[in-house]
């Protein structure tokens, strides 16, 4: 079946849209337009950055500050959430920018690793956090971001905090040794 003789269901209009949906609505000569943002989504989608200063052997963290939201001392990676309609990896680069100062490139960012949790901070039905490795970037970290972190600094990989979110540290050694992988946080 070609996208051009794609079914679209007859019935009740939804506000806003043609008598035959939401795709229709988008549909031009050519067939169905792209279905709408997903923005209703209970599941948080956020982006993470490991970034790898390769040639020093070290990595960037943040040291969550007094007033953070949870994980307050605790080290953690570049990290946020995904606004309403942005992909992940445009929220990877703004987050980084945001909190660090730090400039990347989406097309520079190398899937890491992916972690599912079942619950967390402003996410009772869980989150799903994509990590990204870069070793590319520009500018100097500076912490941006200072009523949520209490440090931004570069950290030996050989030297990791234990004081981390989620076991950071074991994230880290797994994004920078082995190939992407899924970790499951807090499902029985």
């Amino acid at each position: 079946m070609s996208a051009s003789s794609f079914p679209v269901p007859a019935g009740p209009s939804a506000a806003g849209s043609s008598a035959a949906g939401p795709a229709a609505a988008a549909s031009g000569p050519a067939g169905p337009g792209p279905l709408p943002p997903a923005l209703g989504s209970m599941t948080v989608l956020s982006a993470a950055v490991v970034v790898h200063d390769a040639d020093a052997g070290r990595v960037l963290m943040l040291r969550r500050g007094p007033r953070a939201k949870f994980g307050r001392g605790l080290w953690d990676l570049p990290v946020g959430k995904c606004d309403p309609g942005e992909p992940v990896t445009a929220a990877a680069v703004r987050e980084l920018w945001e909190e660090t100062g730090l400039r990347v490139r989406a097309e520079d960012l190398q899937l890491a690793h992916v972690v599912h949790a079942a619950r967390g901070a402003e996410a009772p039905a869980g989150f799903v956090t994509v990590v990204f490795l870069v070793r590319r970037w520009s500018g100097e970290p500076v912490n941006r971001e200072p009523e949520k972190h209490a440090e931004v600094r570069w950290v030996p990989v050989d030297a990791l905090p234990a004081e981390v979110v989620l076991d950071s540290e074991r994230l880290v050694g797994a994004c920078l040794e082995r190939p992407p992988a899924v970790t499951l946080h807090g499902w029985t």
